[in-house]
């Protein structure tokens, strides 16, 4: 049977070191061993890019657990973990692993076992005593090390090579789904290996949709189209926004257009490590509103990504995120009304020691097609 992932993929730099930072937890989580069932959470941990297998790690080991179709990559791929191939049920195989290690208390991913998962952990693991952990792997993923920063980076600019491209799509006629489309051939002509997640293409009185997918709706003449896309590069993501315009913008369209720029390049220009994500978010808000239109801002102005589209970090009203170096996050100012149409800026932002650097370098000024 044909392995789902090439044997070349290695693991990012930096997994042993993701090994040691785990176990420093396991004393106040007052646990022996964690069960990781998440397919981010696997990758980050093991460097495995299969779809299938549970992690398990201890104080002193780790183990990858897989089926018969994965054996040879999970070994390439999982160098710090023992890789043990699994029969029909792969729970009774954990079972029987957290027994011989003497296990007794086992760390589960709360957020990420079901409640059928439960029921098969239970019937296998039997009187093991279970703590339910929250978020503990996807916190060490919020910073980045230098690998994640290099990978993200090139999907960024390789999201912004894909965005050059697809100009020459747009015109009065074409479709939503067309755009979109020649986003994903474009992307994977840069060296993505996919799309990193369902693009936005919202056009006229759509583009007042903050996720508008991609429809059979043809570009009109005189209106916003916004695109919202990224790249899957190695596992990690890009996630741009950008609206230009078809025709020739109203002093309304302009109006709202130049306001979401200068809430972009505000925010970008005053985040730094140290300020909270509340505080982050008020940066783009306050503007917005100043000009009245703070009602047709619904949505957080950014959150973190990197093996998943959104991560932990977040800018919103309702955040707990502090910034500190490390931290990717989008910023992506909207004003949406309906029955008129919207705009989004969104930029990719690394926060460093002194501030940021913005990863995405497509223009931001109003292209007219």
């Amino acid at each position: 049977m044909k392995e789902e992932e090439s044997q070349k993929t290695k693991p990012l730099q930096g997994v042993p070191g993701r090994l040691a930072r785990l176990r420093s937890e396991f004393p106040a989580l007052g646990i022996d061993a964690l069960l990781i069932t998440h397919g981010p959470n696997r990758r980050y941990m093991t460097g495995f890019t299969g779809s299938a297998g549970i992690a398990l790690v201890t104080q002193e080991e780790a183990f990858l657990v897989t089926d018969f179709r994965y054996m040879m990559q999970a070994t390439d791929q999982a160098v710090e973990y023992s890789v043990i191939r699994h029969e029909a049920q792969i729970f009774q195989t954990v079972a029987d692993l957290t027994s011989k290690l003497g296990v007794h208390r086992l760390g589960l991913e709360s957020r990420h076992v079901s409640l059928q998962q439960s029921g098969q952990l239970q019937a296998a693991l039997g009187s093991l005593e279970y703590v339910q952990t929250e978020d503990v792997i996807e916190r060490l993923r919020d910073v980045k090390d230098e690998e994640e920063i290099r990978t993200i980076s090139e999907a960024a600019r390789i999201t912004d090579a894909a965005f050059t491209e697809v100009l020459n799509c747009i015109q009065p006629g074409v479709t939503e789904r067309r755009i979109a489309a020649e986003l994903e051939y474009q992307l994977r002509l840069a060296g993505a290996e996919s799309g990193g997640f369902a693009f936005i293409v919202a056009s006229g009185e759509r583009s007042a949709l903050p996720h508008g997918l991609a429809s059979d709706k043809e570009i009109g003449q005189n209106e916003f189209v916004t695109m919202d896309f990224g790249a899957n590069v190695r596992g990690y993501l890009s996630d741009i926004t950008r609206t230009v315009f078809v025709g020739q913008p109203s002093e309304r369209h302009e109006k709202l257009y130049a306001i979401v720029l200068e809430a972009n390049m505000k925010t970008i220009a005053g985040l730094r490590p140290g300020i909270s994500g509340r505080e982050g978010d008020s940066l783009g808000r306050d503007v917005i509103a100043s000009y009245g239109y703070g009602e047709q801002f619904g949505h957080g102005l950014g959150h973190g990504f990197g093996l998943e589209i959104h991560e932990q970090v977040r800018l919103s009203r309702e955040s707990k995120s502090v910034l500190v170096p490390g931290h990717v996050i989008t910023v992506e100012p909207g004003i949406y009304i309906p029955g008129f149409g919207g705009v989004r800026i969104e930029d990719d932002v690394l926060i460093t020691d002194d501030g940021v650097k913005v990863l995405t370098s497509s223009p931001k000024e109003l292209l007219l097609l």
